[in-house]
């Protein structure tokens, strides 16, 4: 077996293992997990959106901020691990969402931020994205989205900055 093929899987692997591990210290510990939510704006004025594995749902690309990690860098990350697209600029903050029952896995807060993004959409991280797609704004997927993924994006159309 090559080990160089090897090595990528491996690290999503331990990648995956320590999201779990956050998780469970959170749960144990009984503190929020914080966690990111990008409006990622393509070159064209689209909204790409994924749709989540767990659910089925469409949902804004983003996840769990990793120990020793800013929201910036969480945001690049999370883009590239769910879209294959690269951060440009991190335009605007819409919003701080932290009802304890916003996301039904764990109690999480959320930041979520409006970000210009270049590349092509892939999917990369096939255990939670089963597609990738982009939308006109005036064009969004019809029906309830994932987690409060429908009012964020309600509050980015609003020109809200929200604390909830």
């Amino acid at each position: 077996m090559n080990a160089i093929a090897f090595f990528p899987a491996a690290v999503q692997s331990t990648r995956n293992l320590w999201r779990i591990g956050q998780t469970v210290l959170g749960i144990i510990f009984r503190h929020p997990i914080t966690g990111t939510s990008i409006i990622p704006i393509l070159p064209d004025g689209r909204i790409v959106l994924i749709r989540r594995r767990d659910d089925g749902l469409w949902a804004l690309p983003g996840g769990m901020v990793d120990w020793g990690e800013d929201i910036p860098n969480t945001v690049r990350r999370e883009l590239m691990e769910e879209t294959g697209l690269e951060l440009v600029k991190i335009n605007r903050l819409v919003g701080v969402y932290s009802s304890p029952d916003r996301d039904p896995r764990i109690h999480s807060i959320c930041v979520v931020v409006e970000a210009e993004v270049h590349g092509t959409m892939e999917v990369k991280d096939t255990l939670e994205v089963i597609e990738i797609q982009a939308f006109l704004p005036n064009f969004l997927p019809p029906g309830q989205m994932s987690h409060d993924h429908t009012r964020q994006l309600q509050d980015y159309f609003n020109g809200l900055t929200t604390l909830a």
